[in-house]
């Protein structure tokens, strides 16, 4: 049971304390309009829904009649809740490989179009795609994003002008995934920008920081967001403890303060219902739809972070956290603090005595001019005038918009998905021969057009095989492109880039990242590292399973593990006793047969502050067939989500202490041999 206050007066329309509900996929119909009436009575106007585009569009061109997105669509209209949806997959006849965007980018346009026509008036935006830039949602690069973007964005405009088409939301913050997107000049083509935030709260400014750098002065939507909890006990009931459920509660309110105050306009808690992965709980409201405290603490911010606009954070002792914001609790223009403490015995002298106090999930607290704080947050409402009081750090400012205006002429770049380096939004081309691409050209727009197409190509390399393209109506032609070395190439990450020239219809771009493989290093002998050919130098590390094993084969060591879980396994091995890395090293290069099992091969360099950066070693290998390759320093990225924070951002060849060599695998057993493992100069 939970008590809730009535609400007094509505939430403003553009209130940024919102939730994703994913409706479609979590309820049935009977049970829709008793969540959306619990979603408004939380105090939130705007909601994120669930859908399939295989569902909706089963064949090519021929729609469903009333599904259950619809129902949900209605459900939450008539509560008076603004809808968000978010599709996360192809259908298979438009590709194969259902997580990976449609081949034929007509196909997401004709989709969105009839989507945000069938739906105009009810459902008010749609994300064109969920998390692309991880692999469980096709692991796809700031191109491929790009390209869908301008294809969808296009085809909403064309079924409802007055849609709100959003960016295909980002997962994680990978500078390469977002240098990318820039590159690919994708910002007139996304009303907001959006992505999703599930680190920390001490990572928050970092990672609002690079995504505003790539939103060109949109409106930032963070459509995910949670510091989650895990569950114990009954594995049926996946129910949190006493303890967990007060953590769960407290985090809710937590992240809305610290992510409001990055400058967002909305922020959507991830989730609303019961909801798990492997051992986290998600979800602040239980299957029979009775609350958990996160939901009271949801309810809390409706309420006292209505129409929220940050001050900043306000200047406090060391341990605490306070920040401030303009917002409308009860209909009426306050100062409302958020405080708690991440050390004990702290507190915070207010400017004036609180009008009222309330702590994270809604009860009311006797007033104090100093706050004695916890971990628990509290509310503290004061009069609007008590903002010229507060000594604050104030809230980052949005970058200024950028010009530009979305072209209806479309270029989307083709290639096999197993050579993307997803870490580094890039793919793996040859740095002995020329690699063949495709590049398909669309044109979105009512009329002809013509144009010609211009390279642009990095020191060491040509771009073959473009020509004028003249196109009708919808049309698409595909071009072979070949990139053909010329020289060394400086950089182990770069770029290609062509501009369209098509008159009235614009100049479209679309920009691709390379990384040449490095073989002629590969096979330069280097700086040995000693003692690695003893299996006794080396730990393995291992997702789970038995206890792998390391036997000596000669001048190499063979690796031997079953992994479980998201089966993965890295042997790692310290520089302490190997010596440092020559300063003029550029990569680690070596030589890597794969014996038994399926694997994609990286490397990691761990440095001494605990973060780490891994760069991919080669696109794939044979079984039995030795491969000689090399790990580029500079084409290492951090490892988000799972890597310490490091604060400048790069990998310092001096502060690395460690490396790990091995494999995302597939289950089952996994066997590989390293040997002549060696820092290499150009």
């Amino acid at each position: 049971l939970g008590v809730i206050e009535p609400l007094v007066s509505p939430a403003p329309t553009a209130s940024p304390i919102c939730v994703d509900a994913a409706m479609a996929w979590f309820y049935k119909e009977p049970q829709m309009r008793s969540v959306a009436s619990l979603t408004a009575l939380a105090g939130v106007n705007r909601v994120r829904d669930r859908l399939s585009w295989g569902e909706m569009e089963p064949r090519k061109g021929e729609f469903s009649p009333r599904t259950r997105y619809d129902a949900s669509a209605a459900a939450q209209f008539d509560a008076g809740l603004s809808i968000l949806q978010v599709n996360h997959s192809s259908p298979a006849w438009a590709n194969a490989d259902t997580s990976r965007f449609p081949l034929d980018l007509r196909d997401a346009y004709r989709f969105y179009r009839e989507m945000a026509h069938r739906w105009a008036g009810t459902v008010a935006a749609f994300e064109p795609w969920n998390e692309a830039d991880i692999s469980g949602f096709g692991g796809q690069t700031g191109t491929e994003m790009a390209a869908l973007q301008k294809a969808s964005y296009l085809g909403l405009k064309a079924g409802n002008p007055g849609v709100i088409a959003c960016m295909n939301v980002f997962a994680v913050h990978g500078k390469g995934h977002l240098s990318d997107l820039a590159d690919n000049a994708a910002w007139p083509y996304f009303d907001t920008y959006n992505l999703h935030c599930y680190e920390g709260l001490e990572g928050y400014p970092q990672l609002y920081a690079d995504h505003r750098g790539v939103s060109d002065g949109k409106p930032l939507w963070v459509t995910e967001t949670s510091v989650p909890v895990k569950w114990s006990g009954d594995e049926q009931a996946k129910e949190l403890s006493d303890a967990d459920l007060k953590l769960q509660s407290e985090r809710v309110t937590k992240v809305f303060a610290t992510s409001l105050n990055e400058g967002p306009e909305a922020v959507y808690y991830f989730i609303l219902g019961h909801y798990s992965e492997g051992q986290t709980q998600f979800g602040i409201i239980r299957t029979d739809l009775t609350p958990r405290p996160g939901y009271l603490a949801l309810a809390a911010a409706g309420r006292l972070l209505a129409g929220a606009r940050p001050l900043g954070r306000v200047r406090a002792a060391d341990g605490v956290r306070a920040y401030a914001f303009r917002a409308r609790p009860g209909g009426r223009d306050r100062v409302v603090l958020v405080a708690w403490a991440d050390a004990p015995d702290r507190s915070l002298a207010l400017p004036t005595m609180p009008e009222q106090l309330v702590d994270h999930i809604g009860r009311p607290v006797p007033p104090q001019a100093e706050l004695a704080l916890t971990e628990a947050p509290l509310y503290a409402i004061l009069p609007a005038e008590a903002a010229a009081r507060l000594a604050t750090i104030p809230a980052p400012a949005p970058p200024a918009h950028k010009p530009g205006a979305p072209s209806p002429i479309v270029m989307q770049l083709l290639w096999p998905a197993e050579v993307t380096v997803l870490q580094q939004s890039a793919i793996r081309i040859s740095s002995g021969k020329a690699t063949e691409l495709r590049l398909a050209v669309y044109n979105f727009g009512p009329k002809q057009a013509s144009g010609e197409l211009h390279p642009t190509a990095p020191a060491g390399w040509r771009i073959e095989g473009l020509k004028r393209v003249s196109l009708p109506a919808m049309g698409r032609e595909e071009l072979t492109v070949r990139l053909v070395p010329t020289g060394p190439s400086p950089s182990s990450v770069q770029t290609v880039r062509v501009e369209g020239q098509f008159g009235t219809a614009g100049k479209p771009v679309v920009s691709l990242r390379i990384m040449p493989d490095g073989s002629a290093l590969a096979h330069k002998a280097g700086v040995p590292l000693p003692g690695a050919e003893d299996p006794s130098s080396w730990e393995i590390m291992v997702s789970s399973g038995p206890k792998p094993t390391a036997t000596a084969d000669g001048d190499g060591v063979i690796f031997e593990a079953t992994p479980g879980g998201d089966p993965w396994v890295y042997p790692k091995i310290t520089l302490k006793s190997l010596g440092a890395v020559p300063k003029r090293a550029v990569g680690l290069a070596l030589t890597i047969t794969l014996l038994e099992g399926d694997a994609r091969f990286r490397g990691i360099f761990d440095e001494a502050n605990r973060s780490s950066y891994v760069a991919d070693l080669m696109t794939a290998a044979q079984q039995g067939t030795a491969v000689e390759t090399v790990a580029l320093f500079d084409g290492a990225a951090h490892g988000d989500g799972w890597s310490a924070v490091d604060p400048n951002g790069h990998l310092d060849l001096d502060q690395i202490i460690s490396l790990k060599v091995g494999c995302n695998c597939k289950a089952g057993r996994v066997r590989f041999r390293l040997s002549r493992l060696r820092w290499v100069a150009m």
